[in-house]
């Protein structure tokens, strides 16, 4: 069978892949290149948002994997409707994400960046009225409970002695070390924020100017979920009056951003291209796993974390008929 990539995987993977079947990367991740390719796919993993009719110029397609966590790059229910397995992977990347934040927050907290920055322009002055901040003692606040943010609140209490607080949509887990509040008394309470909710319908642009006018003088704003989470406006506009104090933002409403984003210009941010969880490691699990789970859906065999599960049964029956 055909297994098409959006955009290359490491090596071990792609050599995994071809051990079996014919395997592709995509020239380059554009709407109108991936219809091309997939025309002819039998799987497809994703690394780079696929257009929303984009199985509808797919007919051999059996398999969709992400090569990663958020379902925002899939037309799931699309793959739903054709009968199309969608699988992610919920654990790959979850150690980069939370280094990534704690890292995050400590360059807020001390102001690398900013001393780097002046160091370079103004000499040995640029510790001149410089006022770090210890997280020692401070309250952590993670919206989104599950396992990324889990793990944030762990590293964070482990190493800081943090309190943490957390809202999540789901119910707390038992013996959970997280205090559940309202997404309110987060913004009240805590002195670093961490977002980790998905982007679905009801989360976009849930943290807006309200929320972010409630954080404490001197908080702390950490993105490394998914860029519509926030209000991008309202946040330039809340950094201008110190709400928060300084984010860090990983995660951009369209990427890559405008050359004229207004984040760019913005005062007291962090930004990265959306490498949170992208480290060599990671980036290792994520190709092996994704090529692992799409073998597994071309085998008949049902992958570890199966999205779309009322489809299975069809998906069998299909993949029968095909051989």
């Amino acid at each position: 069978m055909r297994i098409v990539a959006t955009s290359p995987l490491h090596p071990e993977a792609e050599d995994l892949l071809r051990q079996t079947h014919d395997y592709v990367a995509a020239p380059d991740p554009r709407p109108e290149t991936l219809r091309d390719w997939i025309g002819a796919a039998d799987g497809i993993i994703v690394r780079s948002k696929l257009p929303p009719d984009i199985f509808d110029a797919a007919p051999r397609l059996k398999a969709c994997v992400r090569h990663g966590v958020g379902l925002d790059f899939i037309p799931v229910e699309a793959a739903t409707a054709k009968g199309i397995p969608v699988a992610n992977l919920l654990e790959a990347n979850r150690q980069g994400v939370v280094e990534y934040v704690v890292g995050a927050a400590l360059s807020l907290a001390r102001d690398f960046t900013g001393l780097d920055r002046r160091l370079r322009r103004d000499g040995w002055q640029a510790r001149d009225g410089y006022h770090g901040v210890e997280l020692a003692g401070r309250t952590l606040g993670v919206v989104g409970c599950g396992r990324i943010g889990r793990g944030v609140a762990d590293a964070m209490r482990a190493a800081f002695g943090m309190r943490v607080i957390g809202y999540d949509t789901a119910p707390p887990r038992p013996g959970d070390m997280i205090e559940q509040v309202s997404l309110r008394a987060v913004f009240e309470q805590a002195d670093v924020i961490t977002l980790h909710l998905p982007s679905t319908a009801e989360t976009r642009d849930l943290i807006g100017a309200d929320l972010l006018s409630r954080m404490r003088p001197g908080a702390l704003l950490v993105n490394a979920a998914r860029g519509d989470l926030v209000d991008e406006a309202a946040l330039v506009a809340g950094l201008a009056q110190g709400r928060p104090a300084a984010a860090a933002i990983d995660v951009f409403r369209t990427e890559p951003p405008e050359a004229d984003h207004p984040f760019l210009t913005a005062p007291n941010l962090l930004l990265t291209p959306h490498i949170a969880g992208g480290t060599q490691e990671s980036l290792l699990r994520m190709s092996l796993q994704s090529a692992e789970a799409m073998l597994k859906i071309l085998q008949g065999q049902r992958p570890d974390s199966l999205v779309n599960p009322s489809i299975w049964d069809q998906h069998l029956t299909r993949l029968g008929a095909a051989t």
